[in-house]
């Protein structure tokens, strides 16, 4: 039982630290559109920010609802938060590719060697976010299938929003 608490009380600790993450990253995105730069109104460079923040989206709100879903143990609660925290982590990491050739500072690059990397890193982020949302559907596909042999389908449903907010 200590262990299954200290799990749970390091998965919490965890995911509030993936907010306060997600809170000065959505800072940073914010700053990043004010960049006055050439490549500032690429629409892919916005387009990007957005996928970012759509990925910490999908992780905080789907993981939100997990940890109350009943249907998870607090061992595979820690290791969807894992699964999470490493997606997050690669997304981030692109994000910062991308910082670096949109900000003043930035290395010395053509506009077209700029434009390559925003291309490359925007198609990175999209197949991220992909991911991301792959991995939300399966987990969630777990607890509606563990749901099922409990007849209790209609509170997973519930759970995890309307036929409209439902992106699984």
């Amino acid at each position: 039982m200590l262990q299954t608490t200290t799990t749970a009380e390091n998965m919490v600790k965890n995911f509030q630290e993936t907010v306060k993450i997600y809170e000065q990253g959505k800072r940073y995105y914010d700053a990043l559109k004010a960049v006055n730069n050439l490549v500032k109104d690429a629409r892919k460079v916005q387009q990007t920010v957005l996928l970012v923040g759509e990925i910490s989206d999908i992780y905080v709100n789907s993981f939100q609802k997990m940890l109350t879903d009943e249907n998870y143990t607090p061992d595979e609660l820690s290791a969807i938060a894992s699964g999470y925290a490493k997606m997050l982590e690669e997304s981030s990491a692109m994000l910062n590719e991308m910082k670096t050739v949109v900000t003043a500072t930035g290395l010395s690059m053509t506009d077209k060697e700029r434009m390559d990397v925003i291309d490359r890193v925007y198609r990175d982020v999209r197949n991220q976010r992909n991911l991301v949302r792959y991995y939300t559907n399966r987990n969630i596909g777990i607890s509606y299938l563990r749901a099922k042999k409990k007849n209790d389908t209609q509170r997973v449903l519930d759970l995890y929003g309307t036929d409209n907010q439902r992106y699984w």
